[in-house]
């Protein structure tokens, strides 16, 4: 064994490059995927607190027992209180339906933290939204509300509810 001329150091050089480089691919992909779980959890807050806020809280509670498919002409007669609440039920939701359509967030967390209560609201709301969009002229007012809710009510349907899927879990 003797000396290493230039070819086997330029060989060893390659191959601590190749492995430098893969090496790099493994580190990023795993950082990738890190950040990618981070974002997830930072929208799942967020997405939360959006159901604490006091506001949608009080919308939900006040258009919960109207009649499916009340129009806009109902819901002003029975006050401006209804209207503005219809208005902050489909504003928070367009939000988190834009949010699922860019994959910011998980469709199947967003179901899971709201899908019943978008569904039942994207049914009571369906003709109050039409006949504003047509009064308004604006047939994209609360698309991304309308999309979320048809999804929801599309995969709610296909699934059992959590505290029946759930029941036997345990941490």
């Amino acid at each position: 064994m003797g000396e290493f001329n230039l070819e086997t150091w330029a060989n060893i050089a390659d191959i601590i490059g190749a492995g430098s480089i893969i090496t790099g691919l493994i580190v990023g992909w795993i950082q990738i995927r890190h950040l990618r779980r981070q974002q997830r959890d930072a929208v799942a807050i967020n997405l939360a607190q959006t159901f604490y806020g006091p506001e949608l809280a009080k919308a939900l509670a006040l258009l919960q027992p109207l009649p499916q498919g009340i129009s806009l002409a109902e819901m002003r007669a029975m006050g401006e209180l209804y209207d503005e609440a219809a208005v902050t039920v489909v504003t928070s939701f367009e939000t988190m339906g834009l949010l699922v359509y860019k994959r910011i967030a998980p469709l199947d967390l967003v179901l899971d933290l709201a899908g019943g209560i978008v569904s039942t609201m994207r049914k009571k709301l369906e003709r109050w939204q039409y006949d504003l969009r047509e009064e308004l002229e604006q047939p994209s007012w609360g698309e991304w509300f309308e999309w979320l809710g048809d999804q929801a009510l599309k995969l709610k349907s296909a699934t059992e509810p959590a505290h029946i899927r759930c029941k036997n879990w345990t941490p």
